[in-house]
């Protein structure tokens, strides 16, 4: 793919001519996809803070056995608000940051294609975010139900629930317009000459995540909203007490639960599928493979839900089906992994901090899959179940995986966004730092879940001190190590070396042929793509 050098229009004098809003009301009333990506991208890392303090929350009680710091209650509500913040409020909104960024730059468009839905997309979520923080100051706090938001527990909660509920509906409804309009955009939007087969592989996993979002948001809604019909209106779908089924919560929240793990991981895979062949300078091998492995994925999401729910009594047929099924999702997750190694094999390979937080992703997100198949095999679940090392698998998947490619993505195209070059020496620090205490913190967890340590528990047995104590330490100095990040943002934005228009040797795709920083309006006249 490649753009025709003369037909690309010359943004070099838009910046005079972008016309726009300043000060607060930019932000405000704002229809521009950079902006509103902008938003995005800080709200989301806002909330990354948030729910990191509620971690270090977390692993301060548990640095030592006994009580030191929480309640029990307390002590739930934490780790439930940090997972539900984490999910919804760090994570996807930060991939749609991208996405609203990255699309129309990627495929030639000049906005995306519902501008001011977008503005109120975004405008949606700082409303459920203070809902979900001022729980923790209503009489009985927070939830404490879990982030899956369990019943009965959830019947049995104070207004805390009734606001987590509330902020997830929102939530929810910003991610279905945001879904709607990257799908519009991408189908309708493309330059002349991109066919979806020349589509950047970013693009080609947002579009399916989009999909997937449509598709189960709102069972989680259908969930959510059960259940404050039986917390309110005397209704029992989940409530034993009155004839409701407690399992079937359990079945409606992972058909949407499983397929979030997703929503949340194939962007990241579109992410670190563009900075591989950047670095390796070699095209990404086996394009179509990638196209057909994700949607495989996506596909196969929707029939393994029940694969979080082995211990619930379920007939050997069905554990027996949730379990190949399971196990088959390693087949397309491998095709990706492997692809990305043939991209860097024999390539002219430079390890910039994008392309090391890249490698790292790959690294570590392969071991969470490992960690995953141990899992998916029924026997080895049961005996797992709800310790610790459920917690260490799904944070190698979630935070090496989603975090480690945001972080990639963001240095990526940090010098695109801002028109400076980042401080590299402080980018690859943050990596080592975080790559490091990340093992630290969640290596160990898998040793106290073979022990047997139960999760979501503020006390335990002396027996499990010294891991905790280690990842209670690599839990901090994960922490810590963000605000490096921070600052080599923020130095970025305020100034350092010009960044010319592709900073990447390797770099190929319509937004290194615009200036840098992208001027406010791009791709007035479309570019034609061969």
């Amino acid at each position: 793919m490649a753009a025709v050098p003369g037909s690309v229009h010359d943004h070099s004098h838009d910046h005079d001519h972008a016309h726009h809003p300043t000060g607060i009301m930019r932000w405000v009333t704002t229809t521009n996809h950079k902006d509103i990506g902008t938003m995005y991208l800080w709200f989301s890392f806002a909330m990354f803070f948030v729910g990191g303090l509620l971690a270090f929350g977390i692993r301060a009680e548990l640095f030592q056995p006994g009580l030191q710091f929480w309640q029990p209650e307390f002590f739930n509500q934490l780790t439930t608000l940090h997972g539900i913040i984490m999910v919804f409020g760090a994570i996807m909104p930060a991939f749609v940051g991208f996405a609203n960024w990255q699309v129309p730059l990627m495929i030639g468009a000049p906005d995306m294609a519902f501008a001011r839905m977008n503005n109120w997309s975004f405008w949606l979520l700082p409303p459920a975010a203070i809902l979900l923080i001022t729980s923790f100051f209503v009489p009985g706090g927070a939830t404490a139900a879990g982030w899956t938001l369990y019943a009965p527990l959830t019947v049995q909660m104070g207004p805390g629930m009734d606001l987590a509920i509330f902020a997830i509906h929102i939530m929810g409804v910003s991610s279905i317009m945001g879904s709607i309009n990257i799908i519009t955009t991408i189908l309708n939007m493309r330059a002349p000459g991109m066919t979806l087969m020349k589509m950047p592989l970013f693009c080609w996993t947002w579009l399916i995540t989009a999909y997937l979002l449509i598709a189960v948001m709102p069972v989680l809604a259908g969930a959510v909203t059960m259940t404050l019909t039986d917390r309110h209106f005397d209704t029992h779908f989940f409530n034993a007490a009155g004839g409701g089924d407690p399992v079937l919560y359990q079945h409606i929240f992972w058909f949407f639960g499983h397929p979030e793990v997703y929503i949340m991981i194939l962007p990241a895979f579109g992410i670190v599928s563009e900075i591989i062949p950047t670095f390796a300078r070699k095209p990404l091998f086996g394009y179509s493979s990638m196209v057909y492995a994700t949607s495989s994925i996506a596909i196969l999401s929707f029939i393994v839900w029940a694969h979080h729910m082995f211990t619930v009594g379920m007939p050997a047929a069905g554990q027996l089906f949730f379990m190949y099924a399971t196990a088959l999702i390693a087949v397309p997750t491998g095709v990706k992994v492997f692809n990305w190694l043939a991209t860097m094999w024999k390539g002219s390979m430079t390890f910039e901090t994008p392309m090391l937080f890249a490698i790292g992703f790959i690294f570590v997100f392969s071991m969470g899959g490992f960690t995953g198949l141990i899992l998916s095999i029924a026997p080895v679940d049961i005996q797992l179940h709800d310790t610790y090392y459920v917690v260490a698998h799904f944070h190698y998947v979630l935070v090496a995986g989603s975090l480690f490619a945001i972080f990639g993505g963001t240095y990526y195209w940090l010098p695109k966004w801002t028109g400076h070059m980042y401080d590299e020496k402080l980018g690859k620090l943050h990596f080592w730092l975080s790559i490091i205490f990340f093992n630290l913190t969640f290596f160990v967890m898998h040793f106290l879940g073979l022990a047997g340590m139960p999760r979501r528990i503020p006390d335990y047995s002396i027996q499990f001190a010294d891991f905790n104590m280690v990842a209670s330490i690599g839990a901090f100095g994960f922490g810590l190590s963000q605000l490096i990040f921070l600052r080599v943002v923020v130095k970025c934005i305020r100034g350092g070396a010009k960044a010319p228009a592709s900073p990447w040797e390797g770099a190929h795709g319509l937004e290194w042929t615009v200036p840098s920083p992208a001027p406010y309006h791009t791709f007035e006249t479309p570019p034609v793509v061969k």
